[in-house]
């Protein structure tokens, strides 16, 4: 099988049931290929976060399973790992647990925001906690007002560190 999202689908439907037994859930995963190697990445998680140990469980299960059934005809690096703390928000189930939270939002192009001052910043990219969101858009409240993006208008939407 060389299709990668075909590949990347089967490999969902066989670590799930891994998942689940351990009680962790999978945040995300993917097949891609970087500088000539490819690499099937899936990251974990689990109430409290995830630990190494976790990580390894699943990796040690997940490649004998890959291993059995031996439908990835290329050569491949397995990685299994948490999302991070400055995890990318993809789903809405993201969305849902950020609520409230500290949300870096990546844009495609500048916008003009108030920082208080007397000339707004010119800026790419809004930190705010995450007050909503829809199928459109999202509403993050910074230091100086609450802002409604366009999902549209996002590159990619983190979790912010707060230091």
């Amino acid at each position: 099988m060389t299709d990668a999202k075909g590949i990347l689908s089967r490999a969902e439907t066989l670590i799930l049931p891994l998942l689940e037994e351990n009680k962790f859930e999978l945040y995300d995963m993917e097949y891609v290929k970087e500088a000539g190697t490819w690499h099937l990445r899936a990251y974990i998680d689990k109430e409290g976060g995830i630990t190494l140990n976790d990580c390894e469980l699943v990796n040690r299960a997940l490649s004998d399973i890959l291993d059995k059934e031996d439908f990835i005809s290329e050569s491949y690096i397995l990685e299994v790992s948490s999302p991070g703390i400055d995890r990318k928000l993809k789903k809405d189930k993201d969305f849902e647990k950020a609520v409230g939270s500290l949300v870096d939002v990546h844009l495609y192009k500048s916008i003009k925001v108030d920082t208080g001052r007397k000339k707004p910043i010119t800026t790419k990219m809004v930190t705010g906690e995450l007050l909503s969101f829809d199928d459109d858009s999202l509403t993050v409240k910074t230091s100086t007002e609450d802002m409604k993006i366009l999902r549209s208008d996002i590159s990619v939407v983190r979790m912010a560190i707060d230091f």
